[in-house]
């Protein structure tokens, strides 16, 4: 009859496999761990380092504010180093006791289960739960479900990987024109739903074809990465940049106001005129920028109005002749 048990958790394990999202792992693999020990109260804490804010947590057998607390001092406040946990084993005292003890929740013992990827998947399932007997078969168990779970991870890292790669530009690896399309849509609806703001801004680089034509493509590319990385550096983590197509680049602003956004992008021009950009062998270029910015909902509620606002801004800079910013508030 235990062998018959045994087989039937590892069968269970096979929940795993269809999971190409890490979120969508460690709660199943919570439940696995729960089944094997015996136990019905636990958490699976996780860290996504691919993804901004990224940390997790998912309960079982806690109250909502048992939950709320925990999550408090695990996932705000950091309490815990998911590199702690070398391998499956009871942990009876530490930096685990004294978060669970300041969020409320008293345990002598805590049994943790660690799984990790290759790369930037990180987690840990604690059964918190006393009185718990568990013997060598479920130890063995616990370490079948962790290679699942991490044979699990690894696939959806290279599933991540495969899709993340898809949406870079090649050029200047930051996103691209596919990827600003899904992220618009994406922060148009949080912005709906939490009544935040939301802009976005339009950059193209002044007479960038007379730089190719002059010095040539391989020029132009490394001054397009060059840019890129200017870029990257002047706005927050939360912010997307995505180079729309040849010389011309889009920034989403989410929570930032039509005027503070207007201010952003004043800075990047400020930035880009006083940049010199390296070119092997000859003097260092010196460009501008022309920019437009547009926000939700005022000049668009949806994806391509919004886009279009921008653009058409930024193109009024250039006919105003370029090396300036100009809002969507301008346009007839």
């Amino acid at each position: 009859e235990r062998l018959r048990t045994m087989v039937r958790r590892l069968e269970a394990c096979r929940a795993l496999a269809p999971c190409l999202e890490p979120g969508e792992i460690h709660p199943v693999v919570l439940d696995l761990v729960l089944g094997a020990v015996g136990g019905v109260r636990g958490l699976s804490l996780f860290r996504r380092a691919s993804v901004p804010q990224g940390d997790g947590i998912a309960f079982r057998g806690f109250g909502e504010a048992e939950a709320r607390a925990l999550r408090v001092e695990l996932v705000e406040r950091k309490r815990v180093d998911l590199d702690l946990f070398p391998g499956i084993r009871s942990i009876d005292r530490g930096p685990v006791h004294d978060a669970l003890r300041e969020a409320g929740v008293e345990v002598a013992s805590v049994m943790a289960v660690p799984v990790r990827g290759d790369d930037r998947e990180v987690g840990v399932v604690w059964v918190i739960e006393d009185g718990l007997d568990v013997g060598e078969e479920q130890l063995v168990l616990l370490a079948a479900i962790r290679d699942h779970a991490e044979q699990a991870l690894r696939n959806a890292e290279r599933y991540a990987n495969a899709k993340e790669r898809a949406f870079i530009d090649d050029v200047t690896e930051v996103y691209n024109a596919r990827y600003l399309m899904s992220a618009t849509d994406n922060e148009i609806r949080r912005a709906e739903r939490y009544g935040n703001s939301l802009s976005v801004v339009f950059l193209d680089l002044d007479r960038f074809k007379l730089v190719n034509d002059a010095h040539g493509h391989l020029v132009g590319s490394q001054t397009l990465r060059n840019l890129s990385k200017l870029l990257l550096a002047e706005i927050r983590q939360v912010d997307t940049l995505a180079r729309y197509g040849g010389d011309e680049f889009t920034i989403l602003l989410p929570d930032t106001s039509h005027d503070a956004a207007l201010m952003v992008a004043e800075r990047i021009r400020r930035r880009v005129e006083d940049c010199l950009f390296e070119c092997p062998g000859e003097t260092p270029l010196r460009l501008t920028i022309s920019a437009g910015v547009a926000s939700f909902p005022d000049h668009g509620r949806s994806r391509a109005p919004l886009l279009d606002a921008a653009d058409k801004a930024m193109y009024r800079a250039k006919s105003l002749g370029r090396n300036q910013v100009c809002s969507a508030r301008e346009l007839v």
